[in-house]
């Protein structure tokens, strides 16, 4: 009874944010058999969405990419003839795995929009995976076909493959020339795998099937916190394989929205497409977000434009001191998310929340507990730092394959220590499996980052621990200067021996051009230099 209480109040509060965005009063008589038709068609599912996107705005672009825009009724039905080839040519259905290699254009859209009506599992393939990560994965999910573009060619040898973005005649099937009849609904409904990075081991399948009560409050919270209205372009500029990326690709259709996308990330194309096409809601990693910020404000400023809401950052800390300069740049629109392939999205901050308190990734959304706990499964103080815990439906059932994480009390380990302050806003203090004991002390190295990232004179900063005969460890900090600037060693070290403590001082500092990180902005200290 608690939990059907629970989930009515939920329901409740996200309709409430939903009408507040509009969905609901723009819905007509007519449009009732039609959206009906829709579920029938395919039930809860990505190709509903989109579905629904063309009952109610046939005409809105769904996707506008190089190759100009696509409408959301064109979407559905070149998805929906997609779909038919995929079925009668390629023997694919419900219980089918369907794999996407696609940078961010419209074939990563049709392919798993396709297969979604199809009621096919997808896995969505990190672009960025080396040879080996790819066959590994390959082998491990096994997909009837993969929808690739045509510079992946090489990784997929002796894959049943089908083309997306291509040059000319590539002398392949292509996703442009599949047509099929009108499949019938499926039999039942496929998930979606989103892997891991990789960035510390094998990457790792976490498959999720639909669900709308899970989406619920994260959907509810970000209309909320990012004040998105129905229709806003959306310009999604992370990777859609990641699940930040997928989630913004998702919420852009529920909208009714134009989605944006390029293929490869640029700061001043991203500045042009914002004025380009009236941009509401930009989907960043801080990366991104910072070298957008690096452009020289007249180049930047007169192309943004006035109607901006919501500036989205995901998928990898966000320094406080970023947060703060595109608060006083860009103007109260910042929000910062933070959630992961196996719980979901579990809090994000607003633009309130970020003034207040920067090193925030906010308060929990709706519906999702989070907890932190201490070694033994208590919850900590507020203020101590401990393990954070998320429950609610969002959070996987386990790996592909097998394994998972920790659970308290049905709650999932993120491997993340963190603390709560006073007024409910999460904080990230650092990877458990990061943490750096020196001397006896502890030390996480993303406190002593958004230290270094506060200097007028840093760009990027990166802390690491190495082994030391006499402390065990000693930290070492990387640096990428801004441009025009040459701080000195031992400036930086006294800026953070100004701001913490003594132990937490790097010994040493390494100025480098750039810090090693994946396609979504996550640091991978493997690669950075012994020192």
């Amino acid at each position: 009874m608690n939990r059907l209480l629970a989930d009515a109040g939920l329901l409740a509060r996200t309709a409430t944010a939903i009408g507040r965005a509009g969905v609901l009063t723009a819905t007509r008589p007519g449009h009732l058999l039609p959206a009906l038709r829709a579920y029938l068609d395919s039930g809860a599912s990505l190709a509903t969405i989109t579905a629904l996107a063309a009952v109610h705005a046939p005409d809105t672009p769904a996707v506008i990419d190089e190759r100009g825009p696509l409408s959301y009724a064109q979407l559905r039905e070149r998805t929906t003839a997609i779909a038919g080839a995929l079925r009668t040519e390629y023997g694919l259905g419900s219980g089918s795995t369907v794999g996407v290699l696609c940078r961010n254009h419209r074939g990563f859209v049709l392919a798993t929009v396709a297969a979604a009506r199809l009621g096919a599992d997808v896995v969505l393939l990190n672009t960025e995976f080396s040879g080996p990560q790819l066959r590994t994965v390959l082998e491990r999910h096994r997909p009837d076909v993969v929808i690739a573009d045509e510079e992946y060619l090489p990784l997929l040898d002796g894959v049943r493959t089908v083309l997306a973005w291509h040059e000319g005649d590539p002398g392949e099937p292509t996703l442009d020339a599949l047509t099929g009849p009108r499949p019938p609904r499926p039999r039942g409904q496929g998930r979606i795998t989103l892997l891991t990075s990789g960035t510390t081991g094998t990457p790792k399948g976490a498959p999720r099937s639909a669900d709308a009560l899970a989406f619920a409050g994260p959907l509810a919270t970000i209309l909320d916190r990012g004040g998105l209205r129905l229709g806003d372009p959306v310009l999604v500029a992370p990777p859609l394989f990641h699940g930040f990326g997928f989630a913004m690709f998702g919420l852009a259709a529920f909208l009714r929205s134009p989605i944006v996308l390029r293929r490869k990330f640029d700061a001043a194309a991203t500045v042009a497409a914002l004025g380009e096409h009236r941009i509401r809601c930009l989907a960043v990693v801080p990366a991104m977000l910072h070298r957008i910020l690096a452009l020289p404000r007249e180049d930047r400023d007169p192309t943004l434009p006035a109607g901006l809401r919501c500036v989205l950052s995901g998928a990898a800390p966000l320094p406080p001191a970023l947060a703060t300069r595109a608060l006083d740049e860009l103007g109260e629109v910042l929000c910062n998310g933070y959630g992961s392939s196996e719980i979901g999205i579990a809090a994000i901050a607003g633009p309130a929340d970020l003034r207040a308190a920067p090193a925030t990734v906010g308060r929990p959304t709706l519906g999702v507990p989070v907890a932190i706990l201490d070694e033994h499964g208590k919850q900590v103080p507020e203020g101590e730092i401990g393990t954070v815990h998320v429950g609610g439906r969002q959070v996987f059932g386990g790996y592909t394959g097998g394994g998972s994480k920790g659970t308290v009390r049905g709650l999932m380990s993120t491997g993340d220590r963190g603390h709560f302050d006073r007024e409910g806003r999460l904080y990230i203090d650092g990877r458990a499996d990061d943490m750096i004991v020196s001397g006896g002390e502890n030390v996480y190295p993303q406190e002593v980052e958004d230290v270094l990232s506060r200097h007028q004179q840093v760009g990027d900063a990166a802390v690491l621990g190495v082994a030391d005969e006499e402390f065990g460890q000693r930290l070492v900090a990387y640096v990428v200067a801004e441009p025009g600037h040459a701080p000195t060693e031992e400036e930086l070290r006294q800026h953070v021996r100004d701001n913490l403590a003594r132990y937490k001082v790097p010994r040493a500092v390494v100025f480098l051009d750039q810090l090693p990180r994946n396609p979504t902005g996550k640091l991978l200290r493997r690669e950075l230099p012994r020192a």
